[in-house]
């Protein structure tokens, strides 16, 4: 269905991973400010809308994974770069008539929810006392714990505009923790590891989901024992099924 697709953001971690997983099903081009040797890449900042606007030209399929990736960016770092970078992506990708946009959101836009129980007891090891517990869905209120996480829910509320005013296919996923080692760093991460593998799959789910969806937000984590967020919409509107749980990597 999708032919051509395009990786804002290639260079990253989240593109490398998705570049190995999707290329042998897709031909894949890049944009990015660094360049990127695996597929063709126009090397250019994306706050620049006319230095990247080629890029975008017979793209059937949108990742945009651009902007400064750390939770801890000051303010003028997400608004220099992280907002006008998604505006000008979703701005192109409507002018060239792409089919589906899969914006790459985080789950710190709701990153606030990890203050209360018992949210704070899994994310610091505290299991003792938790009999069950409901996981925050996509349908809670946002509670983004810093300005990357604000930057991240303007993305997901302009793709809402762009989908219902321009009748795009706008897909935005709130990305747990996805680290080069492909495994938790710490305890926090037993809770909210989106493995390589599952990142894949979810990232293939949204490609391969029904033309009828024309927005939706999606948890990516791996079907990790003490996660924190739902996953239900995703596994019921997409098909994501994720096989990995970090409990694997617990020591004994």
């Amino acid at each position: 269905m999708y032919k051509k697709i395009l990786i804002t953001g290639i260079s990253g971690l989240v593109g490398n991973v998705l570049y190995k997983g999707l290329s042998k099903e897709f031909y894949i081009t890049g944009v990015d400010v660094n360049s990127f040797l695996d597929a063709p890449t126009l090397v250019a900042d994306s706050t620049n809308i006319i230095s990247i606007e080629k890029a975008y030209k017979d793209v059937d399929l949108v990742i945009d994974l651009a902007s400064v990736p750390s939770q801890f960016s000051p303010w003028n770092v997400i608004y220099d770069n992280n907002i006008l970078c998604t505006y000008n992506s979703l701005e192109l990708a409507r002018l060239h008539g792409v089919k589906r946009y899969i914006y790459a959101s985080s789950n710190h836009v709701t990153g606030m929810y990890e203050l209360d129980t018992p949210y704070s007891d899994i994310i610091s090891g505290n299991y003792s006392n938790i009999k069950s517990y409901s996981r925050i869905t996509t349908d809670m209120p946002i509670r983004p714990d810093g300005y990357y996480g604000v930057g991240k829910s303007f993305g997901e509320s302009l793709g809402r505009f762009y989908s219902e005013e321009y009748n795009m296919s706008i897909m935005c996923l709130r990305i747990g923790t996805v680290n080069a080692e492909d495994k938790p760093l710490n305890i926090r991460q037993f809770a909210t590891l989106l493995t390589h593998s599952d990142l894949v799959k979810l990232v293939k789910s949204s490609i391969n989901a029904s033309e009828d969806i024309r927005f939706g937000i999606y948890y990516g984590v791996s079907n990790n024992k003490w996660r924190i967020w739902d996953i239900s919409n995703s596994q019921e509107e997409i098909g994501y099924a994720p096989s990995d749980n970090a409990e694997l990597y617990r020591s004994k």
